[in-house]
């Protein structure tokens, strides 16, 4: 009987292991995805959860069990999942865009972000009137990272903005809604009077960043820039900026400082009295994107437009990146791609490149803060740009996927 009993709780703890790692792989597998004509759908399932390409509620085409079959036509579809083809599980929406051409750029540009409210990226104590040592932000659930949204229901467009209406409000109560990840929360705050007559909250905040970096691609189709392939962190916080708007402006490169192992280098340069390129609309973790102004500025070679390369064209061997790392002067350097990853859409290191450029090696030393975005060419298709160097090795980094930056700047549109 104890041996019964013992087999029978094997049985349904293997079940219910069973049913969990079933739960977790059906989570995984996202509600929509964005893919090219002729790519692979690329949707990891498991033994028993079948995928049908359905037209209005009909199926078209069984797809194979590893999920490679290509959709040839744009538009959207819908993949419909189910268990042992039985029990319905969740749709996919798949939008199917056109094959698209850019032209690789590779100047470097001055970034100006402007935050959406203003961030948080700091706490401290208030001394109020009578000496003692007040946060009025503690209990109010504002972390550093979380922005700052509106004061009794007024929006807040800068850090002077939000310090006028704290000072207007006289030490009394105000109502703060702040965003915290992607949810916008309410709390209360009583501002703190201090001996020179001003009320704080004790937050520390900024509502711009600044930065290098270098544009990745034009689309003349849609007048449409992608650039760094990386998103831009707060230095204090080191989480996505949110944006309301930003600026791409020229660059005067100033210096270059070599890297070395363990000390990467980087591209000191000025965008004081430079030109406008374009309005930056978004900051992703694959990158920023916008609109261009002024393409006179960018000083494209609009002879080289190519075609973005799906995964299965990119090879390891051979390839080129474009930089520029002398003012006015862009050129091509020979690199090496080391691995490539596939099946990675969750971050920006889809490839391990190494730089085996003499030029560019005597030059930089490798990869440096600034040369992120700088496009990666292989057998005449845009495969994708520079995005990481490995500090410890800065001839070697990441670079992320072409089309992975492609459909992070047509989610712009």
């Amino acid at each position: 009987m104890k041996k019964f009993n013992f087999i029978k709780k094997i049985l349904i703890i293997s079940l219910l292991l069973v049913i969990y790692v079933y739960v977790i792989a059906i989570q995984a597998i996202p509600d929509s995805i964005v893919i090219f004509e002729g790519e692979n759908i690329g949707l990891k399932t498991m033994l028993g959860l079948t995928a049908n390409l359905t037209e209005q509620n009909k199926v078209i085409e069984t797809l194979s069990n590893n999920q490679t079959n290509t959709i040839n036509e744009t538009g959207k579809a819908t993949v419909k999942l189910s268990l042992f083809e039985k029990v319905f599980v969740k749709n996919v929406d798949v939008d199917v865009l056109p094959k698209t051409t850019v032209i690789p750029v590779g100047s470097v540009a001055g970034i100006k972000l402007y935050t959406n409210g203003v961030l948080v990226v700091g706490m401290s104590e208030i001394e109020g009137m009578d000496n003692k040592k007040y946060k009025p932000y503690e209990n109010t659930g504002i972390e550093e990272g979380d922005t700052i949204v509106a004061i009794n229901d007024k929006e807040i467009i800068s850090t002077e903005d939000l310090v006028n209406k704290v000072n207007k409000s006289k030490g009394e109560k105000l109502k703060i809604n702040f965003r915290h990840d992607e949810n916008v929360k309410e709390c209360s705050i009583e501002p703190v009077q201090t001996s020179t007559n001003e009320y704080k909250l004790g937050l520390w905040v900024r509502d711009s960043e600044a930065g290098v970096g270098t544009v990745s691609f034009y689309e003349p189709s849609t007048k449409s820039f992608g650039a760094l392939g990386h998103g831009i962190t707060d230095m204090d916080t080191e989480q996505l900026i949110n944006i309301s708007s930003g600026e791409f402006i020229t660059t005067k490169i100033l210096n270059i400082v070599k890297g070395e192992s363990g000390n990467p280098g980087r591209i000191q340069g000025t965008i004081d009295n430079q030109k406008n390129i374009g309005i930056i609309s978004k900051n992703t973790k694959f990158g920023v994107y916008g609109k261009v102004d002024n393409l006179s500025s960018l000083k494209i070679d609009t002879s080289k437009e190519m075609e973005v390369a799906l995964r299965d064209e990119i090879k390891t061997g051979k390839a080129t990146i474009m930089c520029s790392v002398e003012n006015d002067k862009i050129e091509e350097y020979e690199i090496e791609i080391e691995k490539i990853y596939k099946e990675n859409n969750y971050d920006n290191k889809s490839m391990l490149i190494k730089i085996t450029d003499k030029r560019l090696l005597d030059k930089t030393g490798g990869i440096i803060q600034g040369m992120s975005g700088s496009p990666i060419i292989q057998n005449g298709k845009f495969v994708g740009a520079v995005t990481h160097v490995l500090v410890n090795n800065p001839t070697e980094g990441y670079g992320v996927f072409g089309d992975i930056m492609i459909k992070e700047m047509k989610k712009v549109e």
